[in-house]
């Protein structure tokens, strides 16, 4: 049990988990929120980082059969800790604001959501796997908020980042919703009201 704990996969789960907070840190080195384009850039080099450990934990999980009970818990807590602090980031810094606030409202609520319905099943032996789009939710997520990290200091080097990443935030939003009434149906059949 204790060598799966420490298996490779579980490894770079736990890296994405202590990214969380260095990725929020990057915006506080100068001892107050602050974007500067260092912070966005170092910022966006840990989240790209903890993101790529996203797809590489799961695929080394099953090409290695290495797959653990710790992994496959950590695995989406893992995903939506650096969500969760980035869009959380994000918005205190004022690079989302006004309407956009709300597709990071609706990406939080079905992550906390979909969480709870999972624990639920869980007590009741079902299992609601994870589907494709999901995983493309997860992706567009990633790639959406890697642009608003990057926010300012992209746009001097391409224009639009910003725009771009609010643009794939509300795809992001969008594909969320569906998601989540896909898994509420799925989930709806096994709860007892």
């Amino acid at each position: 049990m204790a060598s799966q704990a420490y298996s490779l996969p579980n490894i770079l789960t736990y890296a994405r988990i202590a990214a969380v907070p260095l990725v929020v840190l990057c915006f506080f080195v100068e001892g107050r929120l602050h974007g500067s384009d260092a912070a966005r850039w170092s910022a966006l080099g840990l989240f790209v980082a903890a993101s790529v450990t996203d797809w590489l934990d799961g695929y080394l999980a099953r090409a290695w059969q290495q797959t653990s009970t710790i992994g496959r818990m950590l695995d989406p807590i893992a995903d939506k800790l650096l969500v969760a602090a980035a869009l959380l980031l994000l918005a205190a810094d004022g690079t989302i604001a006004g309407w956009t606030i709300w597709a990071a409202i609706v990406i939080l609520c079905r992550e906390i959501l979909v969480s709870g319905l999972r624990e639920y099943l869980a007590e009741l032996k079902v299992s609601v796997p994870v589907t494709r789009l999901a995983k493309w939710k997860t992706a567009t997520q990633m790639v959406a908020i890697s642009f608003l990290l990057a926010g300012p200091a992209g746009d001097q080097i391409v224009a639009h980042v910003t725009q771009a990443g609010i643009v794939l935030l509300w795809i992001a939003a969008i594909i969320t919703l569906y998601t989540g009434y896909d898994y509420f149906r799925a989930g709806l059949r096994h709860i007892d009201v």
